[in-house]
Formats: structure tokens, sequence, C-alpha cells
């Protein structure tokens, strides 16, 4: 009986300093936000309208011509320049009064420029017409997360959507960006590559949330003959401690602490919600260390945390709270010992 009495008291006593430093339940945090689970229909949905609507651009828009490609050539009041010709290996064309001209590599509208300028000596004024008449074949590669990722021949100027709903769209773990990579030999756009000049690799970095959820159509650029479009696959993040699902997760998109917590289905009672520790790769080799008050992000006095690829979740055990779940354990069992030897 004396036994029973000390437990009592010294479960009163707990019981008023846990009333005197405030309360320790954890709440549930927010419903998760699905749409980070279905960003990936979305965004293949926006591709696909997206695509149909840039379906009615010319394919010789802004197409670099190329060798083997037919060119039909028209000048008003110059009959002899009324001509159709085929680009040769050396991606040059030979036209009465204008002589040879390199056009690999320029668009139609600045073939036409040139042979305007060139005729200023012997006309004062014409207007120059350039149209593709028959595209050569142009190897580009779609890889990465897309769900038929191959090289694919096409003719004509072809854009960045054309080339991803060629690979029928993208998959389910394809991250929110895209790289566009292409081997140049001159660091002005636009301008025709120099022969003998030692070619760089060009990245090109693509926001798709940008592109086809806000619907900024700048960033659908054209794609050139042998460039690489990847799409990588999205990051990954850990959550780990005093929650109901720990394990790895896919990092889609702008993703945040709250996110990731609700992801692994919420804290434990027994989590310390005010030191959950982010360990952050800073790219040395070691890893930084973000402190956060989950409690206070998750009830919006603080602002949310961005994560970032292969960031770690460490959720802690509070000692206290362990301390209070083990003791009323322990008094309950024990309570329930005494009654049950009373009643018999």
């Amino acid at each position: 009986m004396l036994r029973f009495v000390r437990l009592f008291l010294l479960f009163v006593i707990m019981l008023a300093f846990s009333a005197c430093g405030g309360g320790y339940a954890s709440k549930t945090p927010p419903v998760a936000d699905l749409q980070a689970q279905k960003k990936t229909d979305r965004l293949n949905e926006a591709l696909i309208m997206s695509a149909a609507a840039a379906s009615q651009r010319p394919l010789s828009e802004g197409y670099r011509i190329g060798p083997e490609d037919i060119l039909d050539i028209d000048a008003y009041n110059l009959d002899e320049l009324k001509k159709t010709v085929r680009v040769n290996a050396l991606g040059e064309i030979a036209l009465p009064l204008v002589g040879v001209l390199r056009v690999k590599g320029m668009t139609p509208s600045q073939v036409e420029r040139e042979i305007t300028k060139r005729l200023d000596r012997y006309v004062e004024q014409t207007v120059v017409n350039v149209t593709v008449k028959e595209f050569r074949s142009q190897r580009i590669s779609v890889v990465g997360a897309v769900k038929n990722p191959q090289v694919f021949a096409i003719t004509g100027q072809r854009y960045l959507l054309d080339t991803l709903m060629m690979a029928g769209g993208l998959a389910d773990e394809a991250g929110r960006v895209c790289y566009i990579i292409r081997q140049v030999r001159t660091g002005e756009t636009g301008k025709p590559v120099e022969e003998g000049a030692k070619p760089r690799s060009e990245t090109i970095i693509i926001d798709l949330d940008e592109l086809l959820i806000k619907g900024n159509y700048a960033l659908n650029v054209p794609v050139y003959a042998n460039d690489i479009v990847n799409v990588p696959r999205g990051g990954i993040f850990f959550v780990d401690g005093e929650v109901n699902a720990p394990g790895s997760y896919t990092l889609s998109g702008k993703m945040t602490l709250v996110q990731a917590i609700t992801m692994a289905k919420g804290v434990s009672p027994e989590a310390q919600l005010g030191d959950v520790r982010i360990f952050r790769d800073n790219g040395k080799g070691e890893r930084d260390v973000i402190s956060a008050d989950y409690g206070d992000i998750r009830d919006g006095k603080k602002p949310d945390i961005l994560l970032e690829e292969n960031d770690i979740i460490i959720v802690p055990k509070s000692g206290l709270k362990s301390f209070f779940g083990s003791f009323m354990n322990t008094v309950r069992g024990f309570v329930s010992l005494g009654t049950y030897t009373v009643v018999k």
C-alpha cells in the first residue's frame, strides 16, 4: 500500500510539472497537399494542350538550315534567281548574282536578308523569299523520366513541347526541370557554326512548372539536330525518428518541411516538435544542420522551410514524453492489478 501511495504522489507531482511546462500533446498536421502527388498528371495534361496549341506553327519557323535541305528561292523582278536548290554537304548554295552563300545554321529569314544585301549592287529594291521545300532528317535524343525515351528522326523545326510529346509525355518520377544539351562552336545564338572552332557543350535549363502549369511559352524553346533533351528523375529526401512512416520519399517540385512530415504520416505522440533537424549536403562531403521548430511552423508562427534533394529530416523523441508514457503504463498496470486483486 505504501508503494502505491508513493507512486501516486510521484504521478501527481509530474503531472503538475507537465501542466506548468505547457501542453505536450502533439497536434495532427494538416491534411497533405495531394497536388504534389498529382503533379505529373497535371503536367502531362498541360503538355498535351500546349502541344496542340503550338501545332499550328509552320515547320520552317525558326528552322536552322542544314546540308541536304532543299530550298525554294524567289526574288521580285529577278527571274534568274527563282530557283530550287539543294544545300550541299558543306552547307552552301550557289545563286546567280549572289555567288556561293553559306547557309548552314541560318534561318530562312536570315538567308533572305543576306541575299538581299548581296543584290543591292545590282538592283535598287527587291523582295526575296526563301522557304524550305524539303527538310533533311534530324536526330534528337529524348532521355530520362519520359515514357518512351529514344532517339527520334524528325523533319522541320521542332520545339521542346514537340519532343516531349513524341516521347509519350512525362513519367511519374519526372522532376520539375528539363535540360537541353547541345554542342555549339560559337557563343552567339543564331549565328552559323564556325568551321574549325572548338565545340563546347551548352545546357539550357527549363522550369517545367513555369512552362506547362503557368503557361510561360517563351520557355518552349526550339530544339536542333543532335540536341539531347533530358528530363531527370525527381530527387529524394529521407524522414526518420518520431514519425509514423519513416523512409525515403520523392522530392516533387517545391516541397516543404510540413509537407514532408505529412507524407511520413505525421509525428508520433512522443515527438519533440521544437527540435526537428534537417541535415543538408553542403557539396563538400559534409552536411549542414538546420534546426526547426516544427510546431511553430505547422501553426503558422514561423515560415516553412523548402527542402532540397537528399535532405535528411530527423524528428527526435521527447525524453519527458517518453517518461510520461512509460509511467502512465506502469500506473495503469498497477491499479489494474490492485483492483483485480481486490475484486477477486
